[in-house]
């Protein structure tokens, strides 16, 4: 196997980053140290990259569904679980978005650290594009995934998912309530050019 490139540490947590995997950032640490799941929900970890907030989310006692549709991402993640020794409650799949669940497949939590930013590709060229560039709104696969959650989320569930003033709070907003979730910005962190983070959570009714 080959060497990590990076040896990432988050709590009391590590994490080993190989090529091809988004390298946990700020708005990575900004979620998981947002990010409190009660033992014995269920969560669905989507675009998990390493593994950070699923790992994280499975300490704390859930039980965990990774998604993420890099191959390289999926491995990554699956040796982290392994090393941080929460692989009984972790499952990684490769997929985009939802379509490796089944339909009536739902979950307590699910967490997303969007591909946000604004980018004149469609979609990233490379792996590692893909797990930041957004479309030229920034919203291309943000839309998607709003417009899939709220069948995979249980009544009482909750949506966390991250984002960029960049890429339009209000119709983020707007995209959750018309799906009848109640959203609002639970977390925000300024960055410098004029760019904030937006932590937004959405709830079901119930």
């Amino acid at each position: 196997m080959p060497s990590p490139s990076k040896r990432v540490f988050f709590a009391d947590c590590i994490f080993d980053v190989g090529e091809n995997v988004y390298e946990p950032a700020e708005d990575s640490f900004l979620f998981a140290e947002n990010l409190s799941a009660r033992r014995g929900d269920c969560v669905l970890d989507m675009g998990t990259g390493c593994g950070m907030l699923g790992t994280v989310a499975a300490k704390q006692g859930a039980r965990v569904v990774a998604i993420d549709i890099n191959p390289y991402a999926v491995r990554c993640a699956r040796d982290n679980a392994r090393l941080n020794r929460v692989v009984d409650r972790m499952f990684v799949v490769q997929g985009d978005l939802f379509s490796p669940l089944k339909r009536d497949e739902r979950f307590d939590v699910i967490l997303f650290n969007a591909p946000y930013l604004p980018a004149e590709h469609r979609e990233g060229d490379s792996w590692l594009e893909r797990a930041w560039a957004g479309g030229v709104s920034g919203r291309q696969v943000v839309d998607r995934f709003i417009q899939n959650a709220p069948k995979h989320l249980k009544r009482g569930g909750y949506v966390l998912m991250m984002q960029s003033n960049l890429a339009g709070l209000d119709e983020t907003l707007q995209a959750f309530e018309e799906k009848d979730l109640t959203a609002s910005v639970l977390v925000r962190q300024d960055l410098p050019l004029f760019e904030s983070l937006l932590l937004v959570r959405a709830n079901s009714s119930g």
